[in-house]
């Protein structure tokens, strides 16, 4: 019996938390062979891919986005069928202090991207045109915030940005968009609500307060902890990704969500108690002992949550892992892989940031 050759997929960005995730799982189908384009920057680690080294489905390259000459010739010397497009700066508090950075990457990156996939597909023949998908990865963050106790976000949810990370990716969405109307370009988006699980940067909320709590150090909440986001399983999210590229409508957008809000009180607390458990802190104190409140930080939202019942219906995905079991098993990961995130946490992280504990 012959065997259809894999789809060919350029992930932007494939080094990151989401991006390593989408490549593991992908090559791991045995459906696809990954081109992991990532221009390793501070978040982006090679060796959260270590498994897939040697592996004849995946490659790495190393580029800039923004560099669309580089883009062209890996898109055409690896015959990619489609692309996924998750390269992106991500933290606010990152964008608060330097926007700019975020302006390049996610903005001009973003379309530097598309020129160059809109040549390449435009250079193929009719079936692989009709196959082709532009994936744009992005975040719930663009329609602002809601109140904490009505409202969702759906596809037709009206954009309102509140930072300059969320405004970096708004307009990245809009430009995806206008390569869709205008050139014809079949793109597809997804926009996703708060990401945790294994090789996740340990600037974010939940390995920071993880690694916090195990050495022993404040667990700094934001304001009084009650901001709310709605959180997913980042293998979770990688199916869905999956299924978004494969099945989506073109110049369709997929919301993507857990349906698990939680405070980001709630989330420390919850962490604390699963270390309470498995790595009990001398004299049987708690680790919620450890939380602290600090000032909040300028333009915080206040609630996010995403309706995924589109996805739901059209794509057949819907999360394998509740809040509690994907927490528990994140937990479980960092504590028995610190030979990744402890090199991480001690020379290559900012320590000006190890005290923030927000959320996205």
């Amino acid at each position: 019996m012959k065997h259809s050759p894999p789809t060919t997929v350029l992930v932007t960005g494939g080094a990151g938390f989401i991006g390593s995730a989408v490549c593991r799982h992908l090559v791991g189908t045995g459906r696809y062979r990954v081109v992991n384009l990532d221009k390793l920057t501070y978040a982006g680690n090679l060796m959260s891919l270590r498994d897939l080294e040697g592996h004849p489905y995946y490659k790495f390259c190393r580029a800039d986005i923004c560099d669309t000459d580089a883009v062209r010739q890996v898109l055409a010397a690896e015959k990619v069928d489609r692309i996924m497009h998750l390269a992106a700066e991500s933290h606010v508090d990152r964008s608060i202090d330097g926007p700019m950075a975020f302006i390049s990457t996610n903005v001009v990156g973003t379309a530097s991207l598309l020129s160059a996939a809109l040549d390449h597909w435009r250079g193929l023949d009719e079936p692989q045109r009709k196959d082709f998908r532009f994936h744009h990865v992005s975040t719930d963050e663009v329609f602002g915030d809601l109140p904490f106790d009505s409202g969702v976000f759906t596809e037709q949810s009206p954009y309102r940005p509140s930072s300059p990370y969320s405004a970096s990716k708004a307009a990245s969405d809009h430009f995806v968009r206008a390569w869709h109307e205008t050139y014809g370009l079949p793109v597809v988006l997804s926009n996703c609500s708060n990401n945790y699980g294994p090789y996740h940067f340990p600037e974010k909320l939940i390995p920071l307060v993880i690694a916090n709590a195990l050495d022993e150090r404040p667990l700094p909440v934001y304001g009084k902890g009650a901001n709310v986001r709605d959180w997913l399983f980042v293998e979770d999210h990688a199916r869905a990704l999956e299924a978004v590229m494969s099945k989506g409508r073109a110049g369709e957008s997929y919301n993507i969500g857990g349906r698990a809000e939680r405070t980001n009180l709630e989330v420390v607390e919850t962490i604390c108690r699963l270390l309470d458990a498995r790595r009990p802190r001398a004299g049987a104190r708690s680790h919620l002992d450890l939380i602290a409140f600090v000032a909040d930080r300028p333009g915080h939202d206040r609630r996010y949550a995403v309706d995924p019942t589109k996805s739901e219906h059209e794509l057949g995905w819907v999360p394998l892992e509740t809040f509690e079991s994907g927490l528990a098993r994140t937990v479980d990961w960092y504590l028995e892989n610190g030979w990744w995130w402890r090199p991480i946490r001690e020379h290559r992280f900012d320590g000006a940031r190890q005290g923030l504990v927000g959320a996205k």
